[in-house]
């Protein structure tokens, strides 16, 4: 079991940056890959990002490709999203999870049922 606590998310205005960490309980952090998913309002669940257990792997939505940047830190049990040139199509709900499944395409990346375990969210608006 893990549980995963998002933080960072707020009021930005548009070209700016914010950094969302999402910090994991449990001694098996470091067997996960992680990913970050957004929500904006009437709108699915869409695929950020995601990382791998050893950072060899990571794959990135087109619409933040060179604007976000994902890491990890496995001493720390947090996993962060870098997010920078914010534009106000960016606000949504931002959430974290992890994954035992390897992901093997950007499909298997980017499909939500390829994680476990959910974070609750944290808000990010972008103002223009």
């Amino acid at each position: 079991q893990v549980q995963l606590l998002e933080s960072g998310g707020g009021l930005v205005q548009a070209g700016g940056s914010l950094r969302l960490s999402c910090a994991a309980s449990g001694r098996t952090f470091s067997s996960y890959a992680m990913g970050w998913f957004r929500q904006a309002p009437g709108k699915e669940r869409e695929f950020v990002a995601r990382i791998s257990w050893n950072r060899i792997n990571i794959y990135y939505a087109d619409s933040v490709k060179g604007r976000f940047t994902i890491a990890r830190d496995n001493a720390k049990n947090t996993v962060y999203l870098q997010m920078n040139n914010l534009k106000p199509e960016d606000t949504a709900v931002y959430y974290c999870a992890a994954s035992t499944k390897p992901a093997g395409t950007y499909y298997g990346a980017s499909s939500s049922t390829s994680y476990d375990y959910w974070g609750q969210g944290t808000q990010v608006t972008v103002s223009s």
